[in-house]
């Protein structure tokens, strides 16, 4: 299960280490993707199958599924870890995500995120336990 939260820096060739923690359910080679929010996604292969699938049965001839399935399957990469833990993040990935130099990567269960550490700080100072509480009643969670 992937959880938790780590800061860590992109070097000057825009690697990111992956944290160790992360390391084992991510595998060593995993897709990175963006994602919604502002953020990247990353997914391990056999998430990245599971996701694509159910991209595959959206109807061709429906507008908004050729939207998405274009928005996640254009600037998707396979990523590998190296010896040093470190992935490449694409400069396409880096620049729609707006990383520069301080990142937070988030473990979201079957996925990353990985996050601008200014943008995770907004996104983070926007959530009110109060509200979660009061969504989460409304889910039945």
């Amino acid at each position: 299960m992937l959880i938790g939260e780590y800061e860590h820096s992109l070097d000057a060739k825009g690697r990111l280490i992956m944290p160790a923690k992360l390391r084992e359910d991510i595998g060593e080679k995993f897709i990175v993707t963006k994602g919604l929010d502002g953020c990247l996604f990353a997914f391990s292969l056999s998430e990245w199958t599971n996701f694509e699938q159910k991209l595959r049965s959206l109807p061709i001839s429906n507008k908004d599924a050729r939207s998405f399935t274009r928005f996640f399957f254009a600037g998707a990469i396979e990523c590998e870890i190296d010896k040093q833990g470190r992935f490449l993040i694409s400069s396409n990935l880096r620049e729609f995500a707006e990383l520069e130099k301080d990142i937070v990567i988030v473990g979201m269960d079957s996925r990353i995120e990985i996050w601008g550490k200014q943008k995770w700080q907004n996104c983070d100072e926007t959530i009110s336990a109060d509200e979660i509480a009061q969504k989460m009643e409304m889910l039945g969670i």
